[in-house]
């Protein structure tokens, strides 16, 4: 960490597994013993509203969300500042490859935990571009100078985007967590000092300067991370990884210090503002049963409820005594009569059920709408049992034939594509497009099938990789590689033609051509050596670039 806009070195040594050296800036130099010229670079900054970006280790990213953590979610921090805005310590001396770190110590019986999400503030003073900081985040069983690292997880803006911040001072707390779909879950154990560490590090800054030792990162480019403006409690558990500045850096020489650790003259006067949420793997959230719009009854959390837009009783209760209010809706019979049922006891007389809350129509008639027919055309004033009857496609009850049957893009499962209705699409196999589109402005998937090399492999791949591909022969869509009888070779290719060996005689000659030109000529379908479905030109030359080869 700079301690001055002139102490400072641009090297880093990175915990990957293995031990890597990464440079932090053109090159890697190490500072002349020098005097300190000036106190460490720390600017309070006041700033209204934090933003939350919330980032998952799976690349999904939610905006200005508050961290709602799970029912057995414990928080680990050092830091009384508030993440949603206030007053904090920018730490501008800090350079590219440098860490802040927190340990936290738990109970013995707490382990082993998996994290829930990582916060940490990051903050600009007066900067007046947009800066981008790349960014990681690290744990630690116990510290991180005698633990072992567990997991780091970096911005690559492909899955977990780099930090930006507009101009100004401003304040974003990057909120990490593992996407509850990763099957690389952050556990962490005890490895008896009963203690974990989360470290942040800048991997780069918006603009760093060549040499941070001489020159700090300035503040009208850079992110910083932040310290709080009550006082320094934790000066034991706040961490610092520092270039190597020589002796008279922060630590000296660089690498892993304590707070209590740094000379007076660098030490951050607060404690970083980051802080962990996490649960014991024995813990289990609190359930009860959650009644779902459709009647039925879960057993979830009150989170888990509440997305499947339930209606949570009560932690401990159970679906057998919750007593879900049954929905109820539209029941249409084949003869046009209606009346209101729950959809156990419409499916039981034989009806349609049209939805929750749908009601019939007058003098307990099947409510109607607009119905689109195989043929393009549209109907209106028909219920959705008559419609279908037809082939065609309900529209919806109360919908009429305005608009009601565009055409667009159908793709086909061949891969070609024509200009159709939604329900014409549908009834061929196809996946439609949308009203509008063009086939001109589609790229339907084309489908795949075996295609025999001359070797005797097999790819399953279109058919354009396969005409591609010298001497081989595309089997057709949906055909496979398999290789049921388990001798090495897909069966769909143990057969496979030796195309130059045209009339087999086992040499690749002059007898091969004529034989093949007197099939060709009377559109023997031997002569359809390319397996195109028909003798043309396309055949010709796929025979001469096999012969040419002489083999097969």
């Amino acid at each position: 960490m700079c301690v001055s806009r002139q102490v400072r070195v641009g090297r880093v040594v990175r915990a990957l597994g293995a031990s890597a050296v990464a440079a932090c800036g053109a090159v890697a130099q190490v500072a002349p013993e020098a005097p300190v010229t000036s106190g460490r670079i720390e600017i309070p900054v006041t700033i209204e509203s934090i933003r939350n970006w919330h980032l998952t280790s799976l690349g999904r990213v939610i905006e200005d969300r508050t961290y709602a953590p799970r029912a057995c979610g414990q928080l680990a921090s050092h830091t009384d500042a508030n993440f949603a805005g206030g007053s904090f310590i920018a730490q501008a001396g800090f350079a590219q490859g440098e860490m802040f770190a927190a340990t936290y110590t738990l109970p013995a019986s707490a382990f082993p935990i998996k994290i829930d999400l990582a916060e940490c503030i990051f903050v600009t003073s007066g900067s007046t571009v947009t800066t981008t900081t790349r960014w990681s985040v690290l744990f630690f069983e116990g510290t991180p100078t005698s633990g072992t690292l567990v997991s780091q997880d970096s911005s690559d803006d492909v899955i977990l985007p780099h930090l930006r911040i507009p101009p100004g001072t401003n304040g974003v707390n990057i909120q990490f967590s593992v996407d509850p779909g990763d099957p690389e879950q952050i556990i962490i154990n005890d490895n008896g000092s009963r203690q974990f560490t989360m470290a942040w590090r800048i991997d780069q800054h918006h603009q760093q300067t060549q040499n941070p030792c001489f020159s700090g990162p300035p503040t009208c480019c850079n992110a910083f991370p932040c310290t709080d403006v009550s006082g320094l409690a934790q000066p034991a558990n706040n961490w610092l990884f520092g270039v190597n500045c020589g002796s008279l850096g922060c630590p000296p020489n660089g690498g892993w210090a304590r707070f209590n650790a740094l000379a007076s003259f660098c030490r951050p006067s607060g404690d970083s503002v980051m802080r962990a949420t996490w649960s014991s793997l024995s813990c289990q959230p609190g359930v009860g049963a959650c009644c779902l719009p459709d009647g039925t009854c879960i057993q979830a959390t009150s989170e888990q409820c509440g997305e499947a837009s339930g209606t949570w009783r009560g932690e401990f209760t159970d679906c057998a005594t919750a007593n879900c209010p049954a929905p109820s809706g539209a029941c249409c019979f084949s003869n046009g009569f209606c009346t209101t049922l729950t959809p156990l006891q419409c499916n039981g007389a034989g009806g349609t059920y049209l939805g929750h809350g749908v009601a019939c129509g007058s003098g307990n008639t099947c409510p109607t709408g607009a119905c689109c027919l195989p043929d393009g055309s549209c109907i209106a004033g028909v219920g959705e049992q008559a419609c279908q009857a037809q082939g065609g496609s309900f529209r919806g009850v109360g919908s009429t034939c305005a608009g009601a049957c565009p055409t667009g893009a159908c793709c086909k499962p061949d891969g070609t594509c024509i200009t159709a209705t939604e329900v014409q699409c549908t009834n061929q196999g196809g996946t439609w497009q949308g009203a509008g589109t063009s086939c001109g402005s589609v790229s339907c998937p084309q489908p795949i099938g075996a295609c025999c090399l001359s070797s005797g492999f097999c790819l399953t791949v279109t058919q354009a990789v396969c005409a591609g591909i010298p001497e081989s022969v595309w089997k057709g869509a949906f055909t496979t590689c398999a290789d049921g009888n388990g001798n090495g070779t897909a069966d769909i290719c143990e057969n496979a033609r030796c195309v130059a060996d045209y009339n087999s005689d086992g040499g690749v000659d002059g007898g091969d051509v004529e034989a093949f030109f007197i099939d060709w000529e009377s559109g023997d379908s031997a002569a359809d050596v390319n397996e195109d479905g028909g003798v043309d030109g396309g055949d010709v030359e796929f025979f001469y670039i096999a012969w040419e080869s002489g083999s097969c």
